[in-house]
């Protein structure tokens, strides 16, 4: 502790003895750096010291952040406790010491001293905020800050200390980023704290309706909570009983203009309390005081914003009678801002503006407030010279315009050998093949046969280049256009065709086909082309099958009942024959069809 004693009364910047100080008291295991223990001893050692100065300050008579400070050969050097929160918060920064060190001794140092000394130490932390709000501090200290300023709030009077609760609230604005969540009220909970007292019974000699002084003092406590008006029809309906009788009076006793003038509003800001009296005995003063009744009327115009806020359940909601009533009610209060001197018009329409913006921090709200910060562009720095503009070719979509930008000429590009190509059909399909093999344990979901991309590229590189593997796509789906060389063996047994298959499968293809053949030769063919030749020939085929008939049937008289050896072979027979005699008729039809070609054409040179 006398280490440091002597270290605050050395002259010069913390950077030429802070670090040497610390090695010096702690004596650490690492030269540059702490370890936990040894943070924890020195933050110990810092706030008993900081607490002897300050005691010594208070028993002095001295204000704290004046106490030990001196003026020599004209100049003045700072006292002992702004000297060592100097220290510390070099060693923080360059990370000697852990972060956080400096915020706790600034809120040991605002709890040991009055309110008056408290505007001096958060006018040293104010002076300081940039270094407090880098990120290696802000994260270590940010709750110890957000509950050393919460604390003097606490302790401040909100009627006469407004303009320190004004700086501690703009310093935490600027501390802390926009989007942080502490500082926001998510749950959108009420002040209901702050009451409102009036006068309950009527003194004596008033010269005012003391009935409309309690009706007009009742309707803060509808605007301290706002909430309470939607549950239920009883509140509301006494709500605007009430603000109708305080409106009609505001109608019945307009204010000139020279009242308005009369009232210095600009004078009156700079001593402007939060809270009206209530006496009953200024109400009639009041009602004359145009700041008086624009605060009433911006407060209704707050209520009505609120209960119309978007993003509400159902069940928060207003119904659309009192959607109604508080339409007619806003334009009522808008009409008297209006005619409210002085400026009224000009009043009104800034009014509006801010309850507008305000829908925006509701929406963000509603969303849960994420964060909308963005970090700043790098600049980039341009090369020394003029800048040559780059032709822009807008071609339909991105990807156009890209293959416009792959090189200066087009040709170019496309002849380039670097250029991308279509990939083999074994080279494509290896990742899916990969996929199907079980011992790989790919996951399901990770497959290539569920991206449908991948799948269209891959029939089309078949149907190009294997068309085995792109007739297998009907029975086996994508995985069947895989070629078979890349399965594993117990894979490719699933999707190799049988042999038997294969041959069934040519043969009913050959009879499908000869089928069709068949019948455009029939129909293509012209009853007048068909000669003499091919009716004989039908006629002889005919002959034939009733020979081979007649031939069976006097076997079977003579013979009697055929043994299964001669009916298996008379059935053999009269297929042989059948066959035998189809194939004639058919080769004598083709001839008869080619010879009928031949003499039309001769008859008709002949007629020719």
């Amino acid at each position: 502790m006398e280490v440091f004693k002597r270290a605050i009364l050395q002259p010069g910047p913390p950077e030429s003895f802070a670090l040497q100080t610390v090695q010096e008291v702690v004596k650490p295991q690492k030269q540059t750096k702490l370890a936990q223990d040894e943070n924890q001893l020195l933050e110990n050692i810092l706030r008993t010291l900081l607490q002897e100065l300050v005691s010594s300050s208070v028993q002095s008579g001295e204000q704290i952040m004046m106490y030990g400070q001196s003026i020599d050969d004209g100049e003045t050097t700072q006292g002992h406790i702004p000297r060592l929160l100097d220290i510390v918060l070099y060693l923080c920064e360059r990370e000697h010491v852990e972060g956080g060190m400096i915020f706790q001794l600034l809120e040991d140092l605002t709890e040991m001293s009055t309110m008056r000394n408290c505007k001096d130490i958060f006018g040293y932390i104010e002076s300081k905020q940039d270094i407090l709000g880098k990120q290696e501090l802000f994260a270590r200290g940010k709750l110890v800050m957000l509950r050393t300023c919460n604390q003097l709030l606490r302790r401040l009077s909100k009627a006469n200390d407004v303009v320190f609760c004004g700086r501690i609230l703009m310093f935490l604005a600027h501390f802390f980023p926009l989007s942080e969540r502490s500082a926001v009220n998510i749950k959108g909970v009420f002040n209901t704290s702050n009451e409102t007292k009036y006068e309950k019974d009527p003194p004596d000699g008033l010269s005012i309706d003391f009935n409309f002084y309690k009706t007009f003092w009742s309707l803060q406590e509808y605007f301290c909570n706002p909430a309470s008006l939607t549950p239920t029809t009883a509140k509301w309906q006494k709500f605007t009983s009430s603000l109708m009788i305080v409106l009609n009076t505001f109608e019945a006793q307009p204010l000139s203009d020279e009242e308005g003038d009369a009232n210095n509003l600009e004078e009156e800001a700079s001593n402007f309390s939060i809270k009206y009296l209530t006496s009953s005995k200024l109400m009639g003063l009041e009602l004359k005081d145009p700041s008086f009744r624009r605060h009433v009327l911006v407060q209704c115009l707050i209520l009505f914003d609120y209960l119309r806020a978007p993003g509400k359940n159902e069940k928060d909601l207003p119904s659309e009678s009192m959607k109604e009533e508080i339409k007619s009610c806003e334009e009522r209060v808008k009409k008297l801002l209006e005619m409210t001197p002085p400026k009224g018009k000009d009043f009104l329409r800034k009014i509006e503006h801010i309850l507008e913006r305000e829908k925006n921090w509701v929406w963000w709200k509603r969303d849960g407030c994420p964060p909308f910060e963005k970090q700043p562009l790098e600049k980039k720095t341009v090369q020394d010279g003029t800048k040559k503009r780059r032709p822009r070719w807008r071609l339909g979509n991105k990807e156009l315009s890209q293959l416009w930008k792959w090189a200066d000429q087009n040709p170019n590009a496309l002849t380039d050998p670097q250029r991308v190509r279509t990939p083999a059909i074994m080279e494509y399909w290896k990742p899916l093949a990969e996929d199907m093999d079980a011992s790989a344990g790919i996951e399901a979901e990770y497959h290539h046969k569920n991206s449908r991309v991948y799948c269209w590229k891959g029939l089309r590189f078949s149907a190009r280049q294997d068309l085995d593997g792109f007739s297998r796509f009907t029975d086996h789906g994508i995985e069947g256009v895989v070629p078979l060389e890349l399965l594993p063996p117990d894979v490719r047994s699933k999707y190799q065709a049988k042999p038997n298959d294969k041959s069934k499968r040519a043969k009913k293809d050959d009879t499908k086909g000869a089928a069709p053949q068949v019948e455009e030769n029939q129909i293509a063919t012209p009853a007048s082309e068909v000669d003499g030749e091919g009716i004989r020939a039908d006629f002889e085929s005919s002959a034939a099958q009733m020979d081979v008939d007649a031939t069976a049937t006097g076997n079977i008289s003579q013979g009697g009942t055929p043994t299964p050896d001669e009916h298996q072979k008379q059935s053999s027979d009269t297929d042989v024959a059948q066959e035998a005699g189809q194939l004639e008729a058919d080769a004598e039809v083709e001839a008869g069809m080619i010879d009928g070609e031949t003499d039309a054409e001769v008859d008709l040179d002949a007629v020719s």
